[in-house]
C-alpha cells in the first residue's frame, strides 16, 4: 500500500455533505489503486484565486504533511483545488504531487493546467455574460441597486467577515490543537509552530503572540459573566407603638 494524504472542501458549510461524497470517492479509489490514506484534511474556504492557499490552511497542512512523509494529496476533483490557473502553477512550485481521483494516477500535470484553463474560462464567460446583461438594462433605463440599503450592505458585509474568520479559525483549530498535544502551548510556541508549517493568518500574514491570543479568544466557549446572588431583603422592623401614646 502507498501511503497518501487526504483533502475535502466545501465552498460553504450548507455543501457538508459533499465532504462525504468527496471521501467515499477517494477511498473507492484508493482501494482500486493501492493508497492508504494516512491522514484527512478538510475544510470550508473559496477556491477562488491565485492567493486562496493563503485562505485554506488545512490545505496548506496537508502539502505539509504529504511532503514530510514523501506522499501525494489526493482530492476527488480538480475544482475541490481550484479552477484557478495561476493557483495550480503556484501549488506545482510546492512540489508535492496530487491526484486527481475523477481523472485517474496517470493524469499528466499538463492535462491539469488545460483542465483549470478551461474552468476558468468558463467562468469567466458567465462573469462577462452578467456584465452584459446589466449594462443592458442600465442602457434601459433600469435602476441598478439601491442606495438605502447602503447601510443594510455595510453590516452585511461585516457579518461576512466575520463569518469567513470563523470559518478560518475552525480550519486552523485542529492544527492548534495538534500543536498543543505536541508540548508547544505558549502563545509564542504555537505561532512560531504555524509558520513552521507554513501556515498562513487570515490575512495572509505571519502569526505572532497576538494573532495567536485573537485566534484562542475566538473559538474559546463564551463563558458567561459570574452574578452575585441577589441581597436578601429584609423587612424593616415596625416600631412598637406604645398605648400610652394613643
Amino acid at each position: 500500500m502507498t501511503a497518501a494524504v487526504g483533502y475535502l472542501r466545501t465552498s460553504t458549510k450548507k455543501q457538508n455533505l459533499g465532504l462525504d461524497a468527496q471521501r467515499i470517492a477517494i477511498e473507492l479509489f484508493s482501494a482500486a489503486q493501492g493508497y492508504e490514506v494516512v491522514e484527512w484534511f478538510s475544510e470550508q474556504e473559496t477556491g477562488k484565486g491565485f492567493d486562496a492557499l493563503d485562505r485554506r490552511p488545512q490545505l496548506a497542512a496537508a502539502l505539509a504533511k504529504a511532503k514530510k512523509l514523501r506522499c501525494a494529496v489526493l482530492v476527488s476533483k480538480l475544482d475541490r483545488i481550484s479552477r484557478d490557473v495561476a493557483f495550480i502553477a503556484t501549488l506545482m512550485t510546492q512540489r508535492v504531487p496530487f491526484i486527481v481521483t475523477e481523472l485517474g494516477a496517470d493524469c499528466d500535470p499538463f492535462l491539469l493546467h488545460i483542465y483549470a484553463a478551461l474552468a476558468q474560462k468558463e467562468r469567466a464567460l458567465i462573469a462577462s455574460r452578467t456584465r452584459d446583461a446589466l449594462q443592458r438594462k442600465k442602457a434601459a433605463g433600469a435602476v441598478l441597486g439601491n442606495l438605502s440599503n447602503l447601510a443594510k450592505g455595510h453590516r452585511r458585509g461585516a457579518a461576512t467577515n466575520a463569518r469567513s474568520a470563523d470559518t478560518f479559525a475552525a480550519n486552523v483549530m485542529p492544527i492548534v490543537r495538534e500543536i498543543q498535544a505536541s508540548g508547544r502551548t505558549t502563545l509564542q510556541a504555537i505561532a512560531d509552530a504555524l509558520n513552521e508549517r507554513r501556515v498562513a493568518t487570515v490575512r495572509g500574514g505571519e502569526w505572532h503572540v497576538s494573532t495567536v491570543k485573537n485566534l484562542l479568544a475566538r473559538t474559546a466557549p463564551a463563558i458567561a459573566p459570574r452574578q452575585d446572588p441577589a441581597p436578601k431583603h429584609r423587612s424593616a422592623a415596625r416600631p412598637a407603638i406604645s398605648v400610652a401614646a394613643l
